[in-house]
């Protein structure tokens, strides 16, 4: 065990960045569980090491990686054993999807251990209710999503701005300095802002990576796939890629899949959980209902960028950017006479030159636009909506 501790020093090591992400605040740390999921790349790791560093006693915690050469011959629960007979208190796994039988263990170790706090990361595919070793009533869980535009700004350009809720946006209270020109950093955001490790440099290699171990690895091993399925669903993100916008057709998609259209449902859902695609529905129906979905956009613009590439429609672009910005906070539905309702409010999201025309009979109706930096009226920016978390 001596070697975790030399490892989770040099792990801490790395942690240079004193910038929190919108959900660090948010999460209760002194559950007995937590759990954080989130597809890859969006900082879940950076976060558990912030919290070691900046709130736990580092001679009481022990930081591993699911797939530490350790386990080549410990199981998870030995360690837990041990760790409670020399009073560590607090036990971080990072990545805990590449540990096989994490779901029983980390059940068992709750069950065992009650003196031993648990925090775990994975990736936003795991089903921590699926089996015999249901976390869902132990663990307490949370989802991460990559960076807002708000956060982009302070994390890249050191700009930093408050977050507005939806009510703020719409009444015009969104206040920078009269220097602050939005719209070329929004166009970086767009492109290449989403995820945090971009800073780095090397965007689009780094990007393609996550894509392929998601694809080739996190799917497969928690679905029990083929690597024949494992292409099929990499064939489907490209499919989605190169539509706009994306409108599911079971028997078109099937074929283009060679596969039975009865099995799509399980392949979207596949694909959403990981991080990929978000659903627009016109209602709370699931994902196995495809009739009732209406579009389906890519997670994030930089996905539109670096997979659909010349296919990168603008209009995509700002209908996948208000989806993904504003979900998080709240459940975005199809609009039938504009692009998007929440909570009853109606959206209309365009460029500049988007007119009052399609929402003119509708009560509680915005124009959002693109291009523009500050509103009026019922017009708000789209890049306000980047402020809401």
């Amino acid at each position: 065990m001596e070697g975790l501790i030399q490892r989770q020093a040099y792990y801490l090591e790395q942690v240079k960045s004193t910038f929190h992400r919108y959900l660090y605040g948010q999460i209760d740390w002194t559950a007995r569980m937590v759990g954080l999921l989130g597809p890859r790349g969006v900082g879940k790791t950076t976060m558990v090491l912030q919290h070691i560093l900046e709130q736990l006693p580092t001679e009481e915690t022990l930081y591993v990686v699911g797939d530490d050469l350790y386990f080549s011959n410990h199981t998870l629960l030995q360690l837990a054993e041990n760790l409670v007979k020399q009073n560590f208190r607090h036990l971080i796994i990072d990545e805990i999807h590449k540990y096989a039988n994490w779901s029983r263990e980390l059940k068992q170790i709750y069950d065992l251990f009650p003196k031993l706090q648990v925090v775990f990361t994975g990736s936003s595919a795991l089903d921590i209710m699926r089996g015999e070793a249901d976390l869902s009533r132990r663990a307490l869980m949370y989802q991460l999503q990559g960076l807002s535009f708000r956060e982009y700004l302070s994390l890249f350009h050191g700009i930093h701005l408050p977050a507005y809720t939806l009510d703020e946006i719409l009444r015009h209270e969104v206040k920078t300095d009269d220097d602050f020109h939005p719209l070329p950093y929004f166009g970086q955001y767009l492109r290449s802002g989403y995820y945090p490790f971009a800073k780095n440099g090397n965007f689009d290699m780094f990007l393609q990576q996550i894509i392929n171990q998601t694809f080739d690895v996190d799917i497969p091993a928690f679905a029990d796939l083929t690597a024949t399925t494992a292409r099929k669903l990499k064939q489907l993100l490209t499919i989605i890629a190169q539509s706009v916008p994306f409108k599911p057709n079971a028997s078109k998609i099937a074929q283009m899949l060679d596969c039975d259209r009865h099995v799509l449902g399980d392949y979207f859902g596949y694909v959403e959980r990981a991080g990929f695609i978000t659903l627009l529905t016109d209602d709370t129906t699931g994902i196995r209902s495809l009739g009732k979905v209406e579009k389906i956009y890519l997670d994030n613009t930089n996905l539109i960028y670096g997979i659909g590439q010349a296919n990168a429609d603008v209009g995509n672009v700002r209908e996948t950017f208000f989806m993904n910005q504003m979900r998080v906070h709240h459940r975005v539905q199809s609009s039938k006479t504009a692009d998007f309702t929440i909570a009853g409010i109606t959206f209309e999201v365009g460029g500049k030159g988007k007119t009052q025309r399609q929402i003119k009979d509708t009560p509680n109706a915005y124009v959002v636009k693109d291009d523009i930096e500050y509103g009026f009226r019922n017009t708000i920016p789209l890049w306000h909506f980047g402020l809401n978390y």
